[in-house]
């Protein structure tokens, strides 16, 4: 990321660049400071998922008040976790131009730990919300949840992007209302891998079912996007693009 993010937001003038950074320490969780370099690398927001309390340390650092528009605050956990969950599932913010923009952390049920509706949840904070282009990262396993919840969610929102998974689909395209929509953005980590984990140590759990540590794997990284084109005004998406990038 280090490496591609710079020419990546130039080439394309990249108003706002969100990251899932939820498996960004080693594999498992994010720390202070790893959010910390993400945001001096151009992030105003950051996502998260199932994985987000793996590192303790990240619940002193999203304490903050709601109204705060620091660093901690644009941390996200999924919004439809339980109420009285650390941390905030949604942020509204403006960009240096006067852009308005929200984002939105939802985490699918299928296949997953238990969380509200996703659905219903997005409803409310649509309702509350005034920008009008807004992102939702729904972190799920299932691709007919996070495909349901793009076409439920199609003329509201901006772009509906899904994580979680590690490998990106190529099925990016602009629905019906003018909502962009990807089952699965991918990961940016080791693709010489299981998922980011080291294939041979998941090879051996299949085989054996035994358990074992799982370690994050290093060979043949790539950093996987999303590129989002909108109408700011109306908050439609007019193009959409999905990209790999390699060492």
């Amino acid at each position: 990321m280090r490496e591609h993010l710079p020419h990546v937001m130039e080439t394309n003038a990249v108003d706002l660049l969100v990251i899932n950074g939820e498996n960004a320490a080693g594999g498992f969780g994010i720390t202070p400071a790893i959010a910390e370099e993400l945001f001096d690398l151009g992030a105003q927001v950051i996502t998260t998922g199932n994985h987000v309390w793996d590192k303790k340390e990240i619940l002193e650092y999203m304490d903050v008040p709601e109204a705060s528009h620091g660093r901690g605050r644009r941390v996200l956990r999924p919004a439809n976790y339980a109420v009285g969950t650390p941390g905030y599932g949604m942020y509204e913010g403006e960009l240096a131009n006067g852009q308005t923009y929200a984002v939105m952390n939802l985490q699918g049920r299928v296949f997953m730990g238990s969380c509200d509706d996703p659905f219903r949840k997005a409803d409310a904070l649509l309702g509350k919300m005034k920008a009008k282009v807004v992102l939702v990262d729904f972190h799920g396993e299932a691709t007919s949840e996070k495909s349901a919840l793009g076409w439920y969610l199609d003329g509201r929102v901006t772009a509906v992007l899904g994580t979680h998974t590690h490998v990106p689909t190529a099925d990016e395209r602009l629905l019906e209302h003018g909502t962009a929509y990807q089952t699965d953005v991918g990961m940016s980590g080791p693709f010489d891998s299981v998922i980011g984990v080291e294939k041979e140590m998941v090879v051996q759990r299949f085989l054996t079912g035994m358990p074992g540590k799982f370690e994050a794997a290093k060979g043949n990284p790539k950093m996987c996007a999303t590129l989002v084109e909108c109408d700011g005004g109306t908050g439609r998406a007019t193009g959409i693009k999905r990209m790999m990038l390699g060492e």
